[in-house]
């Protein structure tokens, strides 16, 4: 429903239920989120020529990568004295917790494992991998934005939402929305840059600004984003932020390194 203040969001995040089985938006996003990274992949493959098995024997991998790194993180980063005391709830990741921080160091542990089985350079791999993690980020936000989580602070802004469903009574930042919207963009600019010099990039590069664009994106965002956990509330940055920044320096350096070999070359 929608006023002239704010929109009031009360969907269900539960498409149906088969007994205690039941399928959510948020688990179908991110199985679209792999199937859709799959797909775009398996151009880059086609078009490189690369070893068969190669994408999916990836794809494994950067499933548990991410997977295992975004919970670790969410119980690692936020509520390290609850999991770390209820070891055994780490393992219910159906009741929610995961963190974007965890998932990127997961990916990227990930990818170094499968380069030395494979035997590619690491920066290849993430260069390419990066750009369907961008578009997975999109879904998966829109997942958040599903479960009524994850938003804002209050806003007059006649987009605000009202997140019925948790409870709240006044309209809040989509935050959500917000983060989709800067994912997608860099998503838009990492392949079409991969398509414009057809694949031919200095190592580096693509994940450098991966890690610039989506982690500055975080950081921005943030000071509009409601508090995950208490201990944030006396913090000048809150987590999320501080968790970015080394993340946009290190994409920096990347983008720095990268084009400065590639000067060297030419």
């Amino acid at each position: 429903m929608i006023t002239l203040a704010s929109i009031t969001w009360d969907i269900d995040p539960e498409i149906f239920r088969i007994g205690p089985v039941a399928v959510r938006y948020y688990g179908l996003l991110w199985a679209l989120s792999f199937i859709g990274g799959y797909y775009i992949f398996e151009r880059f493959v086609k078009r490189e020529k690369l070893p068969e098995g190669f994408l999916d024997s990836l794809t494994i991998y950067t499933a548990i990568g991410t997977i295992l790194g975004a919970r670790l993180g969410h119980c690692l980063f936020y509520e390290p004295d609850y999991y770390l005391s209820n070891p055994i709830e780490i393992l219910k990741i159906w009741r929610g917790g995961l963190a974007s921080h965890g998932a990127a160091v997961g990916i990227i542990t990930a990818i170094y494992l499968f380069s030395r089985k494979h035997k590619k350079p690491m920066l290849y791999v993430l260069d390419r991998i990066v750009i369907p993690v961008a578009l997975a980020g999109v879904l998966i936000r829109l997942g958040n934005l599903m479960n009524s989580e994850i938003y804002g602070i209050e806003t007059s802004l006649p987009w605000g939402f009202i997140f019925e469903r948790s409870g709240e009574v006044v309209a809040k930042h989509p935050t959500q929305i917000y983060e989709a919207i800067a994912y997608l963009i860099t998503y838009g600019i990492l392949h079409l840059t991969y398509i414009r010099k057809k694949g031919v990039l200095p190592n580096g590069l693509l994940f450098g600004l991966f890690l610039i664009f989506v982690f500055a994106a975080r950081f921005v965002i943030e000071f509009i984003k409601e508090n995950q956990v208490d201990f944030e509330n006396g913090m000048a940055l809150n987590m999320g932020q501080w968790l970015s920044i080394p993340f946009v320096l290190i994409g920096l350096a990347f983008v720095f390194m990268a084009l400065t070999k590639n000067k060297a070359k030419s």
